[in-house]
């Protein structure tokens, strides 16, 4: 059962990222998996293109660096022509009304001056990543269950009115993930676009660079080590990462420690032990452009031809083919 996953480079990949969602692909991920860099999403609002092609790059070598199979790995732009035709015969299908009623357009476009039409149309591209590879699950959260609404129904909709083609997709609930806030203030989660990095831990950032953010991050007054979300969120939030690196419940690790002092050390240990192997193995990858390239185009290569078959009968049942 093919599972589809992807994550946008709209920054670059932190702490987070890794222990919420790309440590879980390389361990738990089928053989039939999916995961790619959708670079294309990052692009509805305004972007430097240098930036995100050096981003989409460099979150490739981090899946790969993180142990997720290559041979299940590609980049989105990389599929640009067959995407693009696949996402016109889909707006061929879809109304303006159902792009209108998402959820995240109305909360980012909606009565804003200069907005792209992209943000309007992007979960119709959103579905034909979906339906192009055929994917039969894809987990997201809650924010984007309305996409993969929106995916079925345009599935339903063309498989109902001009042949069967498309696999109707389910979306799914990721497993829970480790609780990440940003370190200068758990009110919010930790973001690849945060302006403020001062609260991210990259997963390409130094050991120093983690250790001094660590440090300084932001804890509660008193010194006892309690793990209480509500009451004490700049403790709990570091509990939540040593427990996401480590494996152990927050709750018994703050058993452990007798001042926020202490604790912030056995983070920064625990987080540079976990990042250092991905960063470096994403380092050598970065630094030998001749082998990521070769992945890169073998990802390509592989998603282009799962899809081919589908695109190529979208195209003749609608009449452009």
């Amino acid at each position: 059962m093919l599972r589809l996953s992807a994550i946008t480079p709209s920054g670059h990949a932190h702490l987070g990222n890794y222990l919420g969602a790309i440590r879980r692909w390389a361990s738990e991920g089928g053989r039939d998996d999916l995961y790619f860099v959708s670079d294309l999403h990052a692009m509805t609002t305004a972007h430097n293109p240098a930036k995100l092609r050096s981003l989409a790059r460099e979150q490739l070598a981090v899946l790969i660096a993180a142990g997720v199979p290559e041979e299940t790995v590609f980049v989105q732009s990389d599929l640009a022509r067959e995407l693009g035709a696949l996402t016109w015969v889909l707006e061929c299908t879809a109304s303006y009304g159902e792009a209108a009623r998402m959820t995240q357009f109305k909360e980012k476009g909606v009565g804003r001056g200069g907005v792209r039409l992209s943000l309007l149309t992007y979960p119709v591209l959103m579905a034909a990543d979906i339906l192009l590879q055929g994917a039969a699950e894809v987990p997201v959260g809650e924010d984007q269950r309305q996409h993969v609404e929106l995916a079925r129904a345009l599935a339903r909709r063309f498989n109902g009115t001009y042949g069967e083609v498309f696999r109707v997709p389910e979306a799914t609930l990721p497993p829970a993930a480790a609780r990440v806030r940003d370190l200068t203030d758990p009110s919010r989660k930790m973001s690849k676009s945060t302006r403020d990095t001062a609260g991210t831990l990259f997963v390409l950032d130094e050991p120093e660079a983690l250790r001094r953010k660590i440090r300084k991050a932001v804890t509660d007054s008193g010194e006892e080590v309690t793990y209480d979300p509500d009451g004490r969120p700049g403790v709990s939030n570091l509990l939540d990462i040593l427990a996401g690196c480590t494996g152990s419940a927050p709750r018994d690790l703050a058993a452990d420690y007798s001042s926020n002092g202490q604790l912030k050390e056995a983070v920064a240990e625990a987080v540079v032990a976990t990042l250092a192997p991905v960063r470096e193995r994403t380092n050598r990858l970065l630094n030998d452009p001749g082998e990521l390239e070769r992945i890169r185009k073998a990802g390509a290569d592989r998603a282009a031809a799962r899809g081919e078959h589908r695109l190529r009968s979208a195209l003749r049942l609608i009449g452009a083919g």
